[in-house]
């Protein structure tokens, strides 16, 4: 039961600060694949699947027994969830793929991890302007996908 407190306290914490900054967010349906938000602008030019992972310490991030299965272009880490001040780390899919540690337990189960050294840096620490201006396009005619690459900011 901890556990899902500690989640939902981690992916309404990443929802306010979201909203803060001018996305309108919408959580998904919880336990189901892929994204735990999205975020969009005002005039949906732009919606962002993220991936929420919130923790009650900086400890390792569990994710799964297959970097294959990740599917969420951006990933938010939240640590301290159940505090008053928590952190959270803001990367990409590729940025965890490339961090991510592989374990291989006692009876070879293999499975995948990131390590808070990976994690827990400077770059990614509060950086909600990675995500990129939620202020919409003037005139900008836009068809919305949501594909592997529907989250990423403009080049």
């Amino acid at each position: 039961m901890r556990h899902q407190l500690t989640g939902n306290a981690g992916l309404y914490h990443v929802a306010r600060e979201l909203s803060r900054r001018g996305w309108h967010v919408m959580p998904t349906v919880r336990n189901a694949r892929g994204a735990d938000l999205y975020a969009a602008t005002d005039d949906e030019s732009r919606v962002l699947p993220i991936q929420s992972k919130a923790l009650s310490k900086k400890n390792p991030v569990p994710l799964g027994t297959s970097l294959d299965n990740l599917r969420s272009y951006w990933w938010v880490v939240t640590i301290n969830a159940n505090t008053a001040a928590p952190t959270c780390y803001v990367l990409t899919m590729e940025e965890v793929k490339a961090a991510a540690h592989r374990g291989v337990n006692g009876s070879g189960k293999v499975s995948y991890w990131l390590q808070p050294k990976s994690y827990a840096l400077s770059q990614y620490k509060e950086a909600w302007d990675r995500l990129g201006n939620p202020a919409p396009s003037e005139g900008l005619q836009i068809t919305v996908t949501l594909s592997a690459a529907a989250g990423r900011p403009p080049q």
